[in-house]
């Protein structure tokens, strides 16, 4: 394992912290549109909601990627 600069450590340091965030609010707003599904809620709140949560699961694959890049063999 090579060693990295440390600033590129504390720079992946808080893209984890980030990424963390990010699945967080995402199962957050999974309970959230499921509990509106279930009780009949406002069709267009979970519509908003369901837009914000694949906002989200694009932003984590940014950041997945950023992360842990492809490498080309």
């Amino acid at each position: 394992m090579t060693q990295q600069p440390p600033e590129q450590m504390k720079t992946e340091d808080v893209l984890r912290v980030e990424l963390e965030t990010f699945r967080q609010k995402h199962r957050d707003l999974d309970e959230a549109i499921a509990a509106l599904e279930i009780t009949g809620g406002d069709i267009l709140t979970i519509r908003r909601l369901k837009k914000q949560k694949l906002a989200l699961k694009d932003r984590i694959a940014a950041l997945e990627d950023r992360i842990t890049p492809d490498i080309i063999a």
